[in-house]
This record gives structure tokens, C-alpha cells and sequence, in this order.
């Protein structure tokens, strides 16, 4: 089960943060000085992936721009002088990594943005990594803590973390009977339950490892929640067959397809930032003052 390629669905039109979005995809907003999707795709390789697909629609360019090469620019950053500049547009993928772009031609949901990417994957298992979840650790990231539970159990495996129950609504849930520590296999999972219905409160965020079954499953999955094919509703299917399990990854997770996850991502990587810790950890100081908020 290790795994070598990486999916990113990343054809949302990202209208929760219009008018920025217009323009400017969701995954290229920045937390700090790199795009979401740059944290994505570092996580994806810390965790062995040398193949990255990403799943877009027609009319996103910039995501494909940013993992070019941009020859003018290298070229004025180097007569320039400007080497520390140079080498960060020139690392954005290793050497050893190639990114591979699919088009979604509609919009018929996440478990139709995988089966996209089923021409690249082929018959491996495979990791999809949604970029609005960015999970911030100090040590091995979340992909890398799945894949080594993976390698070990050779199970598909799911992150999730614990919600609160009046939360169920908003993700996918399971059933994990045999939960304990950070990983249990999975009875059932069921997308978005009310909070009387669901069968627990952990929830999966957006990291998965996944047998290629799942794109058969997914070929013959009809339509669900939104009408739209969930993903949430193969990998039910594939329960019977497979085992799955849950995985609590450690680190902390920020919902950055909303306003208040993308504010407390960039708040989170800027006191943690080896440069701007300590003035960012100021300046939000005397923005409080100002506002006349009292520390505890």
C-alpha cells in the first residue's frame, strides 16, 4: 500500500471567497508567503508521492502556471542577482516530481474529480489530498503518518477527527466500533448525517489512501447528497470488500475553504514562521491593545 501518486481535486469555483476568486483560485490564496496548494503538494512528496495529479477545470490556469517554469522571471531574478528568490520559484516541485493536469469537464462532485484522475493512477494505490484542509504539524505530516499506517496494515485508510455532534451535518462520518488510539477499521460511513443519525462524531477531512477499486465503485456510483457522486458514497461500497480504516492523524487541522480557517491558518504559519514569529506575534498584540482587548 505505499503510495507514489497524489490526487488534488481542485476544480471548485471556490465562490464562498468571491470576489477574490474571480481571478484567483481558492488553492492559490496564500497563508503567509506560499499558496495553499504549495502545503498540499509538500505534504504529498514528504510522504513518498513522485506523481501529482491535479484535477481542474477548464478555466484555471494559474494552478498549472505556478508549477511551470517561468523563464523570464528566472532569467531577471538571476541577472538580478536575486539566488535566494531564484531558487524558491525553481523548488516548487523536486526535480524527482512530475505534475500532471486532468480537466473535469462538469462539476459533478468530489467522487467524479477522482475517477478523473483513474488514467494516471492506473491499478496503485493512490492518495487525494483536499488543499482547503491545511493540516499544520511540527512533526511528519499527516499524509506521511497515513501512508506508514497504510504500509503497515495494508488497509485504505481515512483521516478523521472528532467534531462536535451538532457539527455531523457538515461531513462525512463513520463507524469505527474498534476505534482506538489513533486508527480503527471502519463498519460504515455516511455523508453529512444529521446529528440523531450519525453514527459517531469522528469525521473525515480531506486526506484519503485508497485501493484503485475505488474507481470502479466510483464508474457505478450514482448520484447522492448535492447531487453530485461522493466519494464518501464508493468508499461505503467498498467496505464489504476491503478493510478501511480511520486514522487520527496528529496535527492541527484548519478549514480553509472558510474566512475564519484561512484567517487562523495564516495566524498559526506566521507565529510559527522562523523569520516573523516574533513581529507577528507583536503586531497582533497591538492590534488587540488597540481594540482594547485585555490578555488573560
Amino acid at each position: 500500500m505505499r503510495i507514489r501518486t497524489a490526487v488534488f481535486p481542485v476544480a471548485g469555483l471556490g465562490t464562498r471567497f468571491l470576489p477574490a476568486t474571480k481571478t484567483v483560485p481558492k488553492e492559490m490564496l496564500p497563508i503567509v508567503d506560499r499558496p495553499l496548494i504549495q502545503y498540499a503538494v509538500d505534504e504529498a512528496v514528504e510522504a513518498g508521492c513522485d506523481t501529482l495529479v491535479f484535477v481542474t477545470n477548464r478555466y484555471k490556469h494559474s494552478v498549472a502556471d505556478y508549477f511551470d517554469k517561468a523563464y523570464e522571471l528566472e532569467q531577471k531574478l538571476e541577472k538580478a542577482g536575486k539566488h535566494e528568490q531564484l531558487e524558491l520559484i525553481r523548488n516548487v516541485l523536486p526535480p524527482h516530481v512530475r505534475a500532471v493536469f486532468v480537466t473535469q469537464a462538469e462539476a459533478l462532485g468530489l467522487g467524479h474529480a477522482v475517477l478523473c484522475a483513474k488514467p494516471v493512477v492506473g491499478d496503485a494505490p493512490f492518495a487525494v489530498l483536499l488543499p482547503d484542509d491545511l493540516i499544520w504539524s511540527r512533526g511528519p505530516g499527516a499524509l506521511r503518518q497515513m501512508a506508514d499506517h497504510a504500509e503497515a496494515s495494508g488497509s485504505s485508510v481515512i483521516a478523521v477527527q472528532d467534531v462536535a455532534r451538532d457539527q455531523t451535518g457538515s461531513y462525512g462520518i463513520v463507524d469505527a466500533p474498534a476505534f482506538s488510539g489513533r486508527a480503527g477499521r471502519i463498519d460504515a460511513i455516511v455523508e453529512k448525517p444529521e446529528p440523531a443519525d450519525a453514527p459517531s462524531t469522528l469525521a473525515v477531512v480531506g486526506r484519503y489512501i485508497l485501493n484503485p477499486r475505488i474507481f470502479d465503485l466510483l464508474e457505478s456510483t450514482q448520484s447522492g447528497a448535492g447531487g453530485e457522486i461522493q466519494l464518501t458514497d464508493a468508499i461505503a461500497r467498498l467496505l464489504p470488500e476491503q478493510e478501511v480504516d480511520a486514522f487520527r492523524f496528529h496535527g492541527t487541522r484548519f478549514d480553509c475553504g472558510t474566512h475564519l480557517g484561512l484567517i487562523e491558518a495564516t495566524v498559526r504559519y506566521a507565529l510559527d514562521h522562523k523569520i516573523l514569529s516574533a513581529p507577528a506575534a507583536q503586531m497582533m498584540q497591538d492590534a488587540l491593545d488597540e481594540m482594547g482587548v485585555i490578555e488573560t
